[in-house]
């Protein structure tokens, strides 16, 4: 296993991390200690999960996978050998908290301490919020239309909560995730002017199907050391091969979920994943291992984050 700095701090984290978005919905918690215990065994020490999980998002799904994590560190007693992510849901889901915005002190408070109750533990090593508290592109969303809107929390109180928690040891350090180049440059101003926590890393979307984080992300990460956590290296399965030829296997999270997940199930996306799945064959690999090579091999990426609901994936 090949290891990377999380950002400027001293943690090393492995080029694999870890994803647990589909623990309590599509597989069990039998499952979900096979699979980490698979993965410490082969060198992975970092896990990334978040409050809404698993997948898809209600209130019955909400924080089962932390749930399961917290019991398989009881049983295992090896919190410490794993470096733990988890994130706090942004705003639009009425079941958080009671909806609206979420990134002021009290909510993130109550957020951090939900987690760690879950989670069976003191610290949480890398918290991220999920997605903006403000109008902006993410999940896929294109044709950028500005609002002005005056309801989001001012981006300087979401950083003081966050230092609230570093200070008093529930968190270690900080993270974005489905952030823009001007929120991820706003918030590392910020931090620098302020001198509160500084963003360690951006958890967005980035794959074969996916490379728009290297229109405006990539030269931020790089040039401020805050890296890529990739997600959905694989593009939610498409660029595994499984669903070429218009195949829909039993279970699998685009066959279950088809109107909920069309990130990547567009025409462009049919057709792309299946050129690059058989460009894969043709040169000798899985449709798997090429589209998670050309994730590792980027010099902004400081993680990739892979997911399964089962061993043998």
């Amino acid at each position: 296993m090949k290891f990377k700095k999380l950002g400027t701090t001293n943690l090393n984290v492995s080029l694999i991390c870890l994803g647990t978005m589909t623990w309590g919905t599509q597989n069990t918690e039998k499952d979900a200690f096979e699979q980490m215990d698979y993965s410490v065994e082969r060198g992975i020490n970092f896990f990334d999960t978040a409050e809404i999980y698993s997948v898809p998002p209600n209130s019955e799904s909400y924080g089962k996978t932390e749930e399961i994590i917290g019991n398989w560190f009881q049983k295992r007693k090896n919190r410490k050998k794993i470096i733990l992510a988890s994130k706090v849901a942004g705003p639009g889901c009425e079941w958080i908290r009671g909806g609206g915005n979420n990134f002021n002190e009290k909510k993130i408070g109550e957020a951090i301490d939900g987690s760690l109750k879950r989670l069976k533990t003191d610290y949480i090593d890398l918290y991220q919020l999920h997605w903006p508290d403000r109008s902006a592109n993410f999940f896929g969303k294109l044709s950028y239309n500005h609002q002005d809107e005056d309801d989001f929390i001012d981006l300087k109180v979401q950083l003081e909560a966050l230092d609230e928690l570093v200070k008093n040891g529930k968190i270690k350090y900080i993270g974005l995730s489905n952030e823009t180049p001007w929120g991820l440059m706003k918030f590392l101003s910020l931090s620098y002017k302020f001198d509160l926590p500084k963003i360690m890393s951006v958890q967005n979307p980035f794959s074969l199907l996916n490379r728009s984080y290297e229109v405006g992300m990539a030269e931020i990460s790089i040039r401020e050391k805050c890296g890529l956590l990739a997600y959905s290296p694989l593009a939610f399965g498409m660029l595994t091969g499984k669903y070429d030829g218009g195949k829909k296997p039993d279970n699998a999270r685009l066959t279950l979920y088809a109107n909920m997940y069309t990130r990547y199930t567009k025409k462009k996306g049919l057709i792309y994943s299946e050129k690059f799945n058989n460009l894969a064959l043709k040169s000798g690999l899985t449709p798997t291992q090429m589209a998670l090579a050309f994730v590792n091999s980027r010099p902004f990426v400081t993680s990739n984050i892979i997911g399964a609901t089962n061993l043998d994936q």
